[in-house]
């Protein structure tokens, strides 16, 4: 049912029931039920058209906001299909171009790094489509399996501490979290020389915050 129809059919229907009732009683039944005994008899059907007419919105209305957050949740898994892709062939570019400059001039070693680099950019990207929100893996297990994916493609360890509360974040919101993660891990293995590294999830439910850290052991800034 489109929302107007569904506006017209909450306007309509309690005036055409009580209203409709109203008439038959004092055009037919007025010699039947006298006015105290119509009286209960409305309230009681206005009662009963009440529970009923809200019981059945309150439905329907839960399953529009069902259809529109599964509608969100789609969009977001589409929305960071498109920016892996665009990551991906971004870097990918970049990389295949610096390392025909090095083949070029003869610089073997620093080849031999490139595609080490582009390999690992490969492997990231498959395991990333691998595990989308729609795949039903819950955020901490898709977080746990990547750590260890980058683990062992970075040599560093890494660790998850805390424990992670579900349905504090929306699906769109996991997509980013995540996206965040990989960003932090990512600089970790390019620029801080560390090898240990850890990911700190913490949440008051007093106030309602939470907080999430990465660190490592690194040069630092």
């Amino acid at each position: 049912m489109s929302f107007e129809r569904l506006k017209l059919f909450t306007i309509l229907l309690p005036a055409v029931v009580i209203g409709g009732f109203e008439l038959i009683r004092h055009e037919f039944l007025l010699h039947y039920l006298s006015m105290e005994v119509g009286n209960v008899y409305i309230i009681i059907l206005t009662l009963l058209l009440s529970y009923w007419f809200s019981t059945w919105m309150f439905r329907k209305i839960q399953a529009m906001n069902e259809t529109i957050a599964a509608e969100r949740s789609r969009r977001a898994v589409y929305e960071e299909r498109e920016r892996l892709a665009r990551e991906l062939h971004d870097n990918i570019a970049q990389m295949l171009f610096f390392l025909n400059v090095q083949l070029k001039q003869g610089k073997t070693a620093e080849a031999r790094s490139v595609v080490a680099e582009i390999d690992h950019h490969l492997r990231q990207a498959i395991f990333n489509l691998r595990s989308l929100p729609e795949d039903g893996v819950s955020f901490p297990d898709r977080v746990g399996r990547w750590l260890r994916e980058w683990s062992a493609i970075s040599g560093v360890e890494a660790e998850r501490q805390g424990e992670w509360v579900d349905g504090l974040f929306t699906s769109n919101e996991e997509v980013q979290l995540f996206a965040i993660v990989q960003e932090a891990f990512t600089n970790i293995r390019k620029h801080s020389e560390a090898d240990r590294a850890t990911l700190e999830f913490a949440y008051d439910g007093e106030t309602g915050r939470w907080t999430l850290a990465v660190r490592d052991n690194g040069n630092g800034m």
